[in-house]
């Protein structure tokens, strides 16, 4: 289980390091996690001892948060005095998130499934 952690902890590090030192706006840990990813499918397969650590931390992901309910609750005035910024911000994200997966639908859609280059032959539209 220390080798895992310590491999985790690796390429968690080389992604802080590549991050910082070429200046990337990509956090160091998702740097990390690609690295990781690239190292496995190098491999091939997960080793067993990876997957036990991985599926152990997985199991316990909720203490993680422990420390962001702490922040949370240490700003809690702050938070009720900027509701309203907070509140537009979330909405405002939410409905153009929303509104955006809606017009990347309808744009894919319009293109149908024969837009492969069949020509539209065979698709029903034409048969009558």
């Amino acid at each position: 289980m220390l080798g895992t952690l310590t491999l985790l902890l690796s390429c968690q590090l080389a992604g802080e390091l590549t991050a910082r030192l070429l200046h990337l706006p990509v956090p160091g840990p998702v740097l990390g996690m690609v690295l990781l990813f690239v190292g496995l499918l190098v491999r091939g397969t997960v080793p067993g001892p990876l997957q036990e650590t991985a599926g152990g931390i997985l199991r316990h992901l909720s203490l993680l948060f422990v420390p962001a309910g702490v922040g949370v609750m240490a700003h809690l005035n702050r938070l009720g005095e900027e509701a309203l910024p907070i509140a537009a911000a979330l909405l405002g994200s939410t409905l153009i998130g929303v509104a955006l997966t809606a017009w990347v639908m309808s744009v894919m859609s319009r293109r149908g499934p024969d837009a492969e280059g069949s020509g539209g032959a065979g698709n029903g539209k034409n048969a009558r």
